[in-house]
């Protein structure tokens, strides 16, 4: 009996060891290093290097009954809040490739594979906005209206974080907390 259960230990450490090794391949395990200087491009970057930090740990590991998870009936699930998220990285993204947003067909796609899409596409608009000293060209476009970078900040990206916050709060909810390594104050993970 007790070596059943000690292979059944090693097997599940294994495991989490495996996902957390996949885990660290995503962008936002940690934040990364800040810019010397400050500008628009990287103050606008480091919002949303931010936020992919908060969404990456908001939505590591979670389970079936995390992402089924809904405070009320009249709330989103958790899953349903993920795909906000991701529309919501599209819209951020599209900004600083000045691109329109358009009306995305419904794809099936994993858990794991919009997670990862949304940490793909923070961390691609980020990486373009750090390049850039003025930023007030990347607009948020809805077929003839546009938007300024302003509303970028005050509506995706502060939008996004929000919905990180109740992801946090949902997993809590259903038993599985945010790890607690994590430190979001520094953007790292101890060790």
């Amino acid at each position: 009996m007790k070596r059943t259960n000690l292979i059944g230990l090693l097997f599940a450490s294994s495991l989490v060891f495996s996902q957390e090794s996949e885990s660290k391949e995503l962008p936002y395990y940690e934040l990364p290093e800040y810019a010397e200087t400050y500008t628009a491009g990287t103050m606008a970057a480091r919002m949303i290097d931010a936020l992919g930090f908060r969404f990456y740990w908001a939505s590591d590991g979670l389970t079936e009954t995390d992402l089924n998870f809904k405070p009320s009936e009249a709330s989103r699930t958790t899953a349903e809040t993920i795909d906000h998220i991701l529309d919501l990285s599209y819209v951020i993204l599209n900004s600083t490739l000045k691109q329109a947003n358009s009306k995305r067909e419904p794809v099936e796609m994993s858990y794991n594979a919009k997670r990862e899409e949304v940490l793909n596409n923070l961390k691609r608009a980020a990486d373009i906005l750090r390049t850039r000293t003025d930023i007030s060209d990347f607009k948020i476009i809805f077929g003839n209206n546009e938007f300024p970078f302003w509303n970028q900040v005050n509506g995706p990206i502060a939008d996004a974080i929000w919905h990180c916050g109740q992801i946090a709060s949902y997993r809590r909810s259903s038993g599985n907390p945010i790890n607690p390594k994590v430190n979001h104050f520094s953007g790292t993970v101890k060790q």
